[in-house]
Parts: C-alpha cells; structure tokens; sequence
C-alpha cells in the first residue's frame, strides 16, 4: 500500500527537510509531488537519488493525491487548505492557519496521539510550532507522572526558524562583521551576528509576542489546558536548533532521578544529562537529529515539586518536518486514510 504525496513550500527550508525525511524513513509513496509558487517553477528539488521539477500550486489538481504536507506559510495555508481538503487529500498544515480552530487536531505524535480522529471534520491536521513541539514532547511523561501545575520557558531559537533569510542574514552579518564591512539588518528588528533579540513574531496588547501566545495556547490544546505557562522566546546567532530553559512546578513530588529515568524511556525522549564538563546538549549536537533531549535536570528548591531542565531539539526536523512526517505515518498505522484508487 503506498500514496501519493504532495510538498507544498518544497524548495524552503522546511521543504526540503520534508522531502528528506520522506526518503529517510521509508515512507510508503507511490509518487511524491513538490508544488511551490509560480515563480519557483521548473526549481529542482532532491527526494532520495530522484531530482524532483517543482510545480506550480495554483495549477495543480489534488483529487487523485492522498496526502499534501503545507510549508508554504499562513496566508498560502488558508487560501488553499481547505481547497485541498474538499478534493479529498488530507492536509498536514505547517503554519499556524489551524491550529487554534476546534474542528482541527493539533498533534504531536507522542503526546497527543488518539486526537488525530478529529481530521475528518476538515481533512485539516495542524503542525505545532517549532518550540510547542520538543517542549510538549518532553512535558507529556512528567504531566502523566507528577501533573503539571506551571511551566516557566525562555526559549533560545535559531535562525532557520525564520526561514532560509534568517539563516542568509545571519551568514552575511558574520562575514561582514569579520572584514570590518557594513552590516545589514533586513530580515530582522536588529543585527543577529553576535546578536540576541528578545523578540518573535509580532507584539500583542498585553507585550508579549504571538510566537510566546503560541507556546501557552498550543500546550494547552495539546496536553491539559489546566497548566499555566510563560514564556520568553528569543532568537539566538544559531543556525539549527532551538533551546529552551524550562522551570516546571508540578501537583506532586518528584525527584530528578525520577525525571530522568522517565524521559529516558519516553519515546521521542533522548536524555544526555552528566554533571561534567560537555555532559549535556547543545543546539549543533542536536542538528539533523530526530530526538527531543534533555539535560540539566535538576530540582528547584524555590518551589514546593519543582524541577529545571534544558531542552534542545532540531527544529526543522522535530520541530516541523519530522514531526509532520509522523503524522503522516499515524494516519496510516491506524487506518484512517487509504490510497485513492487510480482511474481506470
């Protein structure tokens, strides 16, 4: 049994990591499709030892393609989302164009897993963000544990987590920081080069920022909307991988050797967490890795229960694409989408 896949966004970051995993896990496909804007026409994309002619998206017929995975931002997500999904193909949406509406699961394969069901009322199932996903990935064993009453974040988030500018504008500060030349600030509100900018995504009312929002509305709709949660997110001269600090009080007790020996046998869990020299994680460890790992864990005598822990994960992979690929393969394990039959 195998299905017909359509990348939307194929030629960004996330993209081509979407692609790449595609090929690395052996996903079951019959033909793979990367469709991306008229302007990006005819661009080549790699899938395994096959080059790949991207498509235009507005001219391309969905009704015979089982599955379309969106990396194409919010505003491309919700003009053609619920397009696709009237043809019959399950979308797995990448932006935050879902994610908060009811009628649409927002998944984490290791957390959430028996929501998926809901995808039918819109054919519709969203991504979480980038630093929701190895954030919830981690939580969701120490909740079903101890019960998660409050979570403190300040997050430490790479470039790539705005795109393949970010990641651009982070190189060429460097480089001109380096020959004494000017540097140029385009893609973000100040330098990034030797750099941080405690600013992501756009301001709210009450001064945090959306990509903060994101973090407490996602967690609550994923794992219990009964835990409280702030969050600082901050953008960092990294290229791949976001870090985050988390400061967790729980209803009960629980020790840090607790914590560890649960993370460790929780799946998408990889624990590296020696009181040494080099003994935890740091973002380039975690690049082009799967896992979501923790170090640092300790207790926190400040609070009655509390832990701290250092959490880092690839955020294209976890954080988006792998994550999105994950779905896919949920959706096939339990049933719940067969291949469209080819017309006679």
């Amino acid at each position: 049994m195998s299905f017909k896949v359509a990348i939307v966004g194929a030629t960004g970051n996330v993209g081509r990591e979407m692609l790449n995993i595609l090929e690395e896990r052996g996903f079951p496909v019959s033909e793979v499709v990367a469709l991306a804007s008229r302007r990006s026409q005819g661009t080549e994309v790699s899938f395994g030892d096959r080059t790949l002619k991207v498509r235009a998206l507005d001219q391309y017929d969905f009704s015979d393609t089982d599955i379309c995975i969106m990396s194409a931002g919010g505003n491309v997500s919700k003009e053609w989302s619920p397009k696709i999904g009237k043809q019959g193909c399950v979308v797995i949406d990448n932006s935050s164009a879902f994610r908060y509406d009811q009628d649409v699961p927002l998944i984490v394969p290791e957390v959430n897993p028996d929501a998926i069901s809901l995808f039918t009322r819109k054919n519709i199932i969203a991504n979480p963000n980038c630093s929701t996903a190895q954030l919830v990935v981690a939580l969701k064993p120490l909740h079903d544990f101890a019960t998660i009453k409050r979570v403190v974040v300040a997050t430490y988030q790479s470039v790539s987590g705005a795109g393949k500018e970010g990641m651009d504008e982070l190189f060429t500060q460097t480089r001109a920081v380096f020959v004494a030349d000017q540097v140029d600030v385009k893609k973000f509100t100040k330098r990034i080069a030797f750099n941080v900018i405690p600013h992501i995504d756009v301001f709210l009312d009450d001064g945090f920022t959306k990509e903060e929002w994101k973090m407490v509305a996602e967690t609550k709709k994923m794992l219990d909307p009964k835990i409280k949660l702030t969050a600082t997110c901050v953008r960092v001269p990294v290229f791949i991988g976001h870090s985050e600090a988390v400061n967790i009080e729980f209803e009960k007790p629980i020790t840090a050797d607790e914590a560890r020996e649960i993370l460790r046998e929780a799946p998408g869990c990889q624990v590296l967490d020696k009181r040494e020299d080099g003994g935890y994680i740091t973002p380039l460890d975690s690049a082009g890795e799967d896992a979501t790992f923790i170090s640092r864990i300790r207790e926190d005598s400040t609070v009655d229960n509390g832990l701290s822990m250092w959490i880092v994960s690839d955020n294209l992979r976890k954080g988006a694409a792998l994550n999105a690929v994950q779905i896919a393969e949920l959706l096939i394990e339990r049933g719940l989408i067969q291949p469209k039959k080819k017309a006679a």
